[in-house]
């Protein structure tokens, strides 16, 4: 029986994927585990895995073509059979469920009574293993990877599997002894938070029957006539499929033949233009691995040749057009809310950092870390903040929240687009201890490595394009914050000082006000003191 292949939802954030490529065409047989395609999510490319056997009868979204969640992308059935029907029903059959049950005369009316009965499990010996809500906008996880195989022995405080959110990957650790019994979530696929992912337990306990009545207790059905359906020809294959142990990801094709990389090398070699094929996998099994797209070096091509033949001629007025990819999307929506809903106001102070200078320079001598002129600035402004609590507050629509502690998200540069690792307790923190910590994090964001409890929480951001030469600029809020500061670069101009002209280094910042929640003079105070700090810089330390 043909079965709808729909976008599913890869993270929290995802309204919508895009197909950065087909690894099979239309005609193609499909087993399950073979990856069908790359999906770009607005934070990783990431891999479509089929749980269906059977042909490819039909791709209903085209490469660079974007599709909504629980959108149809594609079918799988039997070679030669109607799937029209299926397409042409599918919208009905998400709005009106009953309906089509009605008009059909299979077993599935018995199969949707059956979940009422209340099915007895006491006596079995196992524990069902869901996805837990790692953050706190976490809906849903994807499996990187399974670190135990089914019929493995589990003790409690084991990894079991590596899980993937939309900004970091997590262990999963078994708070259960026993045996894995089943594995209910393919590498690579997502499932929603409270979703079965394994099953822990006695061997030989009856886990079928244990999954049976966890269904039955689930409000949620939308995803499962794909999988009850499989069942009609065979009931005994669905239950083994998803105990097989998880296989190691597969990034793309060569003729039929699956060549294994990991999703971030791929997307490496795509943004390099490399063909992924050529380059050699210092991996486990030959798996290609993030060191070998770095140190790869292309032989001269034929390509490169066509390529430059075909340049455009002198004059010739041409341009490129580029798929918005969905960060870059999730960029746009979440600063344009924050722009268009929280009236903005901006304040602007220049700062003379002689006395910075010269006490950073003394600091570094004897500091275990280099202290840069950001890590001051944070230290200051953490400072400024616990002086000025109402610039430490955020906008919650019919109250205000004034956060007695202090921590500072710390915008950071990717290359993917804009992430926010937060220092706790910033203002109790001495200068190379907020150093060491922003390194750790600045490293950890531009590495992928974040965990939850390092972008969360963060009551005051500091944006900073100084050493991009950047003399002064505005920043948009990064909700819930009330305020973002804005720092530029330290630049050596002429300035007067007791009514004499002379060189100084000025540095200018911006702070961003949520009018609804600080007005003009509490964030001019707030500067006047940041000001204070940074020219006198000894009386951070105090």
């Amino acid at each position: 029986m043909a079965e709808i292949i729909r976008m599913p939802k890869m993270s929290d954030t995802m309204e919508e994927g895009v197909i950065a490529a087909w690894l099979k065409k239309v005609g193609d047989t499909v087993k399950p585990g073979d990856i069908l395609a790359e999906v770009e999510t607005d934070k990783a490319t990431m891999e479509l895995e089929s749980y269906d056997e059977g042909v490819l009868l039909y791709i209903g979204v085209k490469e660079k073509d974007s599709v909504p969640v629980n959108g149809v992308i594609a079918v799988i059935g039997e070679k030669g059979e109607d799937y029209e029907h299926l397409l042409n029903g599918s919208e009905k059959s998400e709005k009106k469920e009953e309906a089509p049950k009605a008009e059909e005369s299979t077993p599935e009316p018995a199969k949707s009574e059956a979940p009422e009965e209340k099915i007895d499990v006491s006596n079995i010996n196992a524990t069902v293993i869901t996805m837990p809500k790692m953050s706190d906008t976490m809906q849903e996880g994807t499996i990187a990877s399974w670190l135990k195989n089914v019929g493995d022995d589990i003790k409690s405080g084991e990894i079991i599997a590596e899980v993937e959110t939309d900004k970091a990957t997590m262990e999963l650790e078994s708070y259960d002894d026993g045996t894995l019994l089943y594995i209910g979530v393919e590498a690579g696929d997502s499932v929603p938070v409270d979703g079965v992912i394994a099953v822990i337990g006695e061997k030989g306990a009856d886990f079928e029957t244990l999954l049976k009545a966890q269904k039955s207790n689930s409000s949620e059905s939308a995803p499962e006539p794909k999988k009850e359906a499989a069942p009609e020809k065979e009931s005994a294959p669905e239950p083994e499929k998803k105990s097989t142990p998880a296989a190691t990801p597969v990034a793309s094709t060569s003729d039929g033949e699956r060549i294994k990389a990991s999703p971030l090398a791929k997307k490496m070699a795509e943004e390099k233009g490399l063909d992924i094929r050529q380059v050699s996998g210092s991996g486990e099994g030959g798996r290609i691995v993030k060191k070998d797209i770095e140190n790869f070096v292309p032989a001269a091509a034929p390509q490169a040749a066509s390529a430059a033949g075909a340049a455009p001629a002198i004059g010739q007025e041409s341009y490129k057009e580029e798929k918005v990819s969905q960060m870059r999307k999730v960029i746009a929506k979440r600063l344009a809310e924050s722009k268009f809903g929280a009236p903005h106001f901006y304040l602007t102070m220049e700062i003379n950092m002689d006395k910075a200078i010269e006490a950073r320079k003394s600091m570094n001598e004897v500091s275990p870390v280099k202290i840069s002129f950001n890590d001051m600035v944070i230290k200051a402004a953490a400072a400024a903040l616990r002086q000025h609590p109402k610039v430490n507050s955020s906008w919650l629509g019919d109250k205000i929240r004034y956060n007695e502690h202090i921590h500072i998200g710390m915008a950071v540069a990717v290359e993917e687009g804009l992430l926010v690792p937060v220092i706790r307790f910033a203002d109790n923190l001495s200068l190379s201890q907020i150093s060491t910590q922003a390194k750790s994090l600045g490293g950890k964001a531009k590495n992928k490595e974040l965990q939850p409890k390092d972008w969360e929480g963060n009551t005051f951001t500091i944006s900073n394009l100084g050493m991009f030469g950047i003399d002064e600029f505005t920043a948009i809020i990064n909700p819930p914050d009330a305020c973002i500061l804005a720092v530029g670069g330290i630049k050596e101009t002429v300035i007067v000082k007791d009514g004499q002209m002379q060189i100084g280094n000025i540095m200018k910042v911006t702070l961003s006000c949520d009018h609804r929640v600080v007005d003009g003079s509490v964030g001019s105070a707030f500067l006047i003191t940041l000001k204070s700090l940074l020219e006198d810089p000894v009386r951070i330390l105090v």
